[in-house]
């Protein structure tokens, strides 16, 4: 079943903008199924396909003279020759714009290939997972437009809109099951049955096929011990000594696990006014249904008593609002995490465009006290920031402190 994603509308544009449009996630995210959306009647080649691998490698030239637009190149990025030679056709007549769909996948180096063989030339669009209201199949919320304004009261009239779009059960189901689109609309035997194909893939098939070198069964327990530590501060040397690697292996290991979707790592703060600020980087897995199947979380019962339950839920609506905020076409928002070595610290900060600084603390519970709220409260007057938002399982908008926003996970 095809589900709409949102980043098709800036996949489209993109396509108007540049020759090349390629889309880039982990596997079984959903980049075939967008790339046949965006390209329909279109050739579609599989370079996993060992005939249209031959086919295409074996005479770049003669290929590209056959197909000279209007074709999906799937897992573009086991040729590397394939950028370079697609660098030439591009250039041959550059104003020719949405010529080419290149999906990727599994590969760190890809981003590399792009950025040398094919700068200006191509729109990049990364995927994750499903996020929620594609999974229940409803309009991406107008929050991830109306984040950057200036006012809490105006904020809080804006926010209020959003209450009620997702109800605390559905949002407890995605949070559990992650958004891997084949598995979500299954049910519960299925999804355990994929995820155990999914991880042993990506583990024994993908990694082992670009890291020859590289110890398997290392990359597995550094897996392993990764989701116990998803939505924390990761210290190298201490990660390193537990699995008895050194701290550049583990930093090696981190650049594997990010560079193929699985991972992501947000940089602490570096422009605040505090002077002893954490410096080590924070991560978590990506998708959840991943994260709490390597956990052997098989049932919201066991979540929500599960030490890490917490941490989890950082990480989950943290990607929720990355995903939602990539839909924008314009400049890209950065991120950040603040914490100084007094504990005080915020979970998210979102850095606008034209530098404007949310903070966001996350909770997963359906109330913040007052004492939970100190470290976000002290951020925003230090930072001389208009407003900070907390995100957590209530179900209505409203304000905490005179310049503190209370927004269901709901309405993400």
């Amino acid at each position: 079943m095809n589900l709409s994603r949102n980043l098709e509308a800036k996949c489209r544009s993109y396509l108007e903008m540049f020759p090349v449009v390629v889309l880039l996630g982990a596997r079984q995210c959903g980049k075939t199924t967008l790339a046949k959306m965006l390209g329909k009647d279109w050739k579609y080649f599989d370079l996993e396909n060992g005939s249209d691998f031959d086919f295409i490698t074996r005479d770049y030239d003669f290929f590209f003279q056959e197909y000279p637009e209007r074709i999906i190149l799937d897992e573009a990025q086991l040729s590397e020759e394939l950028f370079q030679e697609l660098r030439g056709v591009v250039d041959r007549d550059r104003s020719r714009k949405g010529r080419f769909i290149l999906t990727g996948s599994s590969s760190p180096s890809l981003k590399t290939h792009l950025s040398e063989s094919l700068a200006g030339r191509v729109g990049v669009v990364e995927m994750g997972t499903l996020k929620m209201n594609e999974r229940y199949k409803a309009p991406l919320p107008e929050i991830y437009s109306i984040l950057n304004g200036l006012r809490p009261q105006e904020q809080l009239n804006a926010f209020k809109k959003l209450e009620g779009m997702r109800s605390r059960d559905d949002v407890m189901t995605h949070f559990l099951y992650g958004g891997y689109p084949e598995p979500a609309l299954e049910d519960t035997n299925f999804h355990e049955a994929w995820m155990a194909n999914y991880v042993k893939t990506y583990i024994e098939r993908d990694i082992r096929a670009l890291f020859p070198g590289l110890s398997i069964e290392n990359y597995r327990r550094f897996i392993s011990m990764l989701s116990t530590l998803s939505g924390t501060i990761i210290n190298r040397s201490e990660l390193g000594r537990s699995l008895n690697v050194s701290e550049g292996t583990i930093r090696n290991y981190l650049d594997i696990a990010e560079g193929t979707h699985v991972w992501r790592s947000i940089p602490h703060l570096e422009k605040t006014v505090a002077k002893s600020v954490v410096k080590m980087p924070r991560g978590y897995i990506r998708d959840n249904g991943i994260l709490h199947y390597l956990l052997r979380i098989r049932d919201l019962e066991r979540l929500y008593v599960h030490p890490g339950v917490g941490a989890s839920f950082e990480g989950f609506v943290t990607e929720e609002i990355l995903q939602g905020l990539s839909v924008q076409t314009g400049s890209p928002w950065q991120v950040a995490y603040y914490r100084t070595r007094n504990g005080a610290e915020v979970a998210l900060i979102l850095i606008s465009p034209d530098g404007d600084r949310i903070p966001v603390e996350i909770k997963f519970g359906v109330s913040t006290r007052a004492s939970d709220l100190s470290g976000l409260r002290r951020f925003v007057e230090q930072e001389s920031l208009p407003y900070g938002i907390v995100v957590n399982n209530a179900e209505s908008v409203r304000m905490l402190t005179p310049n503190i926003i209370q927004i269901p996970a709901g309405s993400l």
